[in-house]
């Protein structure tokens, strides 16, 4: 009896101390990280002040931006995938208004293409698994290959990384990160593919609902 007791005291107490090792053991995985990001974004922002970048006014500084879009690239969703998805834009033009808009739906088109090559891959994968004939698979190749700038345009908030200039020969470059929530942007991209695949592939109804199962 008093074996047993003696067992029950120990598993209780371990049972105590294990979830504060575990939190202790995140929270110094947390620093190191938090370290590493803020030590990369300096590296980064030096490099970037070299070739002659700046920030607007009032922006916060280069080096928290640049920190802060490191910490959203390596954030992880639920089953250890990117949260978001990242890209990068830049564009040349008279005032730093004008080249930061180009600059930003060129970013906006790569997100879109990141976002389609992403669908293509598990729609194709479906398309192995749904037995459509030879010309059903292209057509739904070929309409969802088309839907970059459709899913571009259906795009929603975007979050803005960082945004910097340089000037060029009179004129002012951009250079802007974008991120994009991933299930958001998967979402946005199906509702896109459904539609042209109902209005151009001719597909029934429960080969649709299966091929865009994800």
């Amino acid at each position: 009896m008093k074996k047993l007791i003696l067992l029950m005291v120990v598993f209780i107490g371990l049972s105590a101390v294990m979830p504060a090792m575990a939190q202790k053991s995140d929270k110094q995985i947390n620093k190191e990280l938090k370290s590493k990001t803020a030590k990369r974004a300096r590296d980064e922002a030096k490099a970037f002040k070299k070739q002659g970048y700046y920030v607007a006014q009032g922006g916060l500084p280069m080096d928290i931006q640049l920190e802060n879009a490191w910490k959203k690239q390596l954030q992880e969703d639920e089953e250890g995938y990117p949260k978001y998805i990242i890209a990068t834009g830049n564009s040349v033009s008279e005032s730093q208004t004008a080249a930061k808009l180009q600059a930003t739906e060129t970013a906006k088109l790569e997100l879109a293409g990141t976002i389609t090559t992403q669908v293509i891959a598990i729609i194709e994968n479906n398309i192995a698994t749904q037995q459509l004939s030879d010309e059903e698979a292209a057509a739904v190749t070929k309409t969802v290959g088309a839907s970059k700038n459709i899913i571009a345009q259906e795009l929603g908030r975007v979050v803005t990384l960082f945004e910097m200039y340089r000037k060029i020969n009179g004129n002012i470059e951009a250079s802007v990160r974008l991120a994009y929530d991933s299930k958001t942007a998967k979402d946005a991209a199906k509702k896109v593919i459904r539609k042209k695949l109902e209005e151009e592939a001719e597909l029934v109804q429960d080969k649709l609902d299966k091929l865009l199962n994800f």
